[in-house]
């Protein structure tokens, strides 16, 4: 890489994505826009950020491999194909998406995604709260909900963690464990048919990415034991924060 101070800006967001994804998500507010502020393409950045927080979706899938259960309506066999379905189509819009175009859609999805992440337990609340009045969903309402969520995570990466466990909530799952597990779970399958079609696509930029996706296995191994120390209201709203002026920056860039 030329540019010594794009270097140590791809290494501290990624590093730091990597610390805010093992503890509380918010990571891609600070990949996508590092790589486009450092002359990406916005369609090439949002995939080669995914790419980068790969392995961290991987690591958080395995160690919840013992509280995994798919949530009511659904199978773990239906949950990993719709996964795997959802991820390729969401992956494929992307592909087909110009630059142009998602330049003026990511301001908006960096807007949707920081309000996912500032009301996340209140949108958890209200899945509890729905799924009280209907404890017996039917298959194909999980179903569809568990195709779109995935579309949308195939597609763009941030909030993808917060609709994940609402979905589960409203769908009946209430062991926190295990809904985290099958977050991780799906998170790391559709992301990872996502990353093979942005390679075939040739919208992946292979040096920065593994460049990033070492430094975010490092910060979710090493920058996790920090973050943790900080107060969780103060780490909800410095991400909420950031993801607000990404979302702003981008609006003027636009």
């Amino acid at each position: 890489m030329e540019n010594l101070g794009h270097l140590a800006l791809l290494l501290a967001a990624a590093f730091t994505a990597g610390a805010l994804n093992a503890v509380a998500g918010g990571g891609s507010f600070l990949t996508l826009p590092a790589l486009v502020f450092t002359g990406v393409p916005p369609v090439v950045a949002n995939a080669t950020g995914t790419v980068a927080l790969l392995p961290g979706y991987l690591a958080g899938a395995w160690g919840f491999k013992d509280d995994m259960a798919p949530p009511p309506g659904l199978s773990m066999k239906q949950v990993v194909v719709l996964s795997l379905i959802g991820g390729s189509v969401g992956a494929a819009l992307l592909l087909f998406t110009p630059d142009a175009t998602f330049r003026k859609v990511v301001p908006w999805l960096l807007l949707a995604a920081t309000a996912l992440f500032a009301f996340g337990p209140q949108l958890r609340a209200w899945a509890a709260g729905k799924q009280a009045a209907d404890t017996a969903p039917a298959v194909a309402k999980a179903a569809a909900g568990m195709l779109m969520v995935a579309i949308y995570g195939g597609y763009f990466n941030g909030g993808l963690g917060i609709l994940l466990l609402a979905l589960f909530g409203l769908l009946g799952q209430t062991q926190l464990n295990a809904m985290n597990g099958m977050k991780n779970l799906v998170s790391a399958l559709l992301t990872a048919i996502a990353v093979v079609i942005y390679a075939v696509g040739g919208i992946v930029q292979w040096q920065q990415a593994l460049i990033m996706m070492v430094a975010a296995t490092l910060g979710g191994y090493l920058g996790a034991r920090v973050a943790r120390q900080i107060p969780a209201p103060m780490l909800r709203w410095g991400i909420v924060a950031t993801g607000l002026v990404m979302a702003g920056l981008f609006f003027i860039k636009g």
